[in-house]
């Protein structure tokens, strides 16, 4: 079991990812990082993260980085778990550039709708703080889930009528 991942280790690993790309790149943070780089969660259990485009050598530094830095890395976003909101990336935040590596956190509506899919407490706990930051707003959340509400049959694990629900409780005004 590695240690918990904390900002320092998340920048140290970008740090040492950096100088790894041969080309512009663009990695994308999920998840905990993103919680953590935030500041509403001192830490998580991995680096979950998207890369844009694939690089071998990036890839390849990823065991290497895992093993020196202690920490879980994982091929993660939430375009693998429901169907990706249309201008995602235009969305996603810019944290800084190491190298030839730019550093994004994915798109905040996509990450809060895949945790709300997913319904973890720690998930919905997340999608909380981004709605009481304003980093998340509650009717452009609901209107993001209806952009992609068409394409859910896409992932056969997701029950539409459920997630929907759990949407629309979530972006009420009253919560």
């Amino acid at each position: 079991m590695r240690r918990p991942v904390d900002a320092e280790r998340l920048r140290r690993f970008m740090q040492a990812l950096g100088p790894e790309a041969e080309k512009d790149l663009r990695l994308y943070f999920t998840g905990g990082a993103t919680a953590v780089l935030f500041g509403w969660r001192t830490s998580t259990v991995d680096i979950d993260l998207k890369l844009e485009p694939d690089s071998d050598r990036v890839l390849r530094a990823l065991p290497r980085l895992k093993e020196s830095l202690e920490v879980n890395i994982e091929l993660a976003a939430p375009d693998q778990f429901i169907p990706a909101v249309p201008g995602w990336q235009d969305r996603s935040v810019y944290i800084a550039r190491e190298g030839r590596i730019a550093f994004y956190h994915y798109d905040l509506y996509s990450q809060a709708l895949a945790k709300i899919e997913r319904g973890h407490s720690l998930d919905l706990e997340d999608v909380r703080k981004m709605l009481e930051t304003g980093l998340v707003e509650r009717q452009e959340l609901l209107r993001r889930f209806e952009q992609i509400e068409p394409r859910l049959h896409q992932h056969p694990a997701i029950d539409p009528v459920s997630f929907r629900k759990a949407v629309e409780e979530l972006a009420s005004p009253e919560r």
